[in-house]
């Protein structure tokens, strides 16, 4: 099988049935305001209320289930800003399975304490000195331990399009999916999952402007990277898009934006006010690229991904200022 059709829609309707009973179906909310100030109609899946509070549960767990026994008792690693981090640990206590997971010291606290609250070993490195999947590697090599990347994984990128098969067998009829996008795999999944049965449906990725890898390695058909960038979408800052998710972008993505840090602080402060809901900074990308209109949609059904939902509250307080 070529990398090119590395998952298929067969591969995301299987993930849906692993996850059945274990992962929330998160619910889809709309707002009469939203849709008055967007000329369209729009429907949120609010993956803030997923169990870790975030998408990344979905494929986390699709992956651990589907390892042998011999893996299992091995134990896995992953390297995580945070919420695949979370939901490694969360899947690895359910299946019973050690998980082990390299975060960079910068992570926010959140994040850091709930990983180590679901049983997982942190190993902290520092971001500006240590290249993570060079500390994967060593890791690897001293533990024996089976590596879960964050995106590049044909079982991730299947559970992570869960989200997208859910949204459409709830609101039906879609005109355009905006989703969030850092490594590409929930944006490859959702693509994926929505283009199987909603052909016509225009599925389109954001990305933050400071981190704009997957937006150039897009447009220009060519691997692009960043380093570091310096976004509060901490989600989003992912050096490049794998060699799973870049082709599935290109073939599955009809195209690909950017969104402000100032355009994300004030999404996020308004779909807190209007929808009453806590959404982090890299979790309303999607929102983003509407509300602030990037995006113009009149007149179309419109969903939105909204990711994740694990705000550092101290260092959140910090932007309202």
């Amino acid at each position: 099988m070529s990398q090119h059709n590395s998952v298929t829609i067969t591969d995301v309707e299987a993930a849906a049935k692993r996850l059945a009973g274990i992962a929330h179906r998160t619910p889809v909310l709309t707002s009469r305001t939203v849709n008055s100030r967007t000329n369209s109609r729009v429907f949120f899946k609010c993956e803030n209320f997923q169990r870790t509070g975030s998408f990344k549960f979905r494929g986390a767990y699709n992956a651990l289930s589907q390892l042998s026994e011999e893996q299992k008792q091995k134990g896995v690693l992953t390297f995580s800003s945070g919420n695949h981090a979370q939901g490694i640990a969360l899947a690895g206590q359910l299946l019973k399975i050690p998980t082990t997971i390299a975060m960079p010291d910068d992570a926010p606290s959140v994040k850091l304490a709930a990983t180590r609250g679901y049983g997982a070993e942190v190993i902290l490195y520092n971001r500006k000195q240590t290249n993570r999947e060079e500390l994967a590697q060593t890791l690897l090599q001293e533990r024996g331990l089976i590596l879960i990347p964050p995106y590049d994984h044909p079982h991730i990128v299947a559970g992570q399009g869960t989200a997208a098969k859910e949204l459409v067998e709830e609101v039906g009829e879609l005109d355009l999916l905006l989703v969030c996008c850092g490594g590409g795999g929930l944006l490859s999944g959702c693509a994926i999952a929505a283009k199987a049965v909603l052909p016509n449906c225009r599925v389109i990725g954001v990305e933050p402007e400071l981190a704009d890898d997957a937006t150039r390695s897009f447009h220009t058909k060519t691997l692009q990277t960043v380093n570091n960038p310096d976004t509060i979408a901490d989600g989003a800052r992912t050096p490049y898009l794998g060699q799973i998710t870049f082709p599935l972008v290109l073939q599955y993505v009809d195209d690909m934006v950017t969104v402000s840090e100032e355009a994300i602080l004030r999404t996020m402060f308004f779909l807190w006010e209007r929808l009453k809901i806590v959404v982090e900074p890299t979790g309303v990308l999607a929102a983003a690229a509407l509300l602030e209109g990037v995006v113009k949609a009149p007149g179309a059904r419109v969903g939105v991904i909204i990711t994740g939902g694990n705000v550092d509250l101290v260092k959140v307080s910090q932007l309202f200022s």
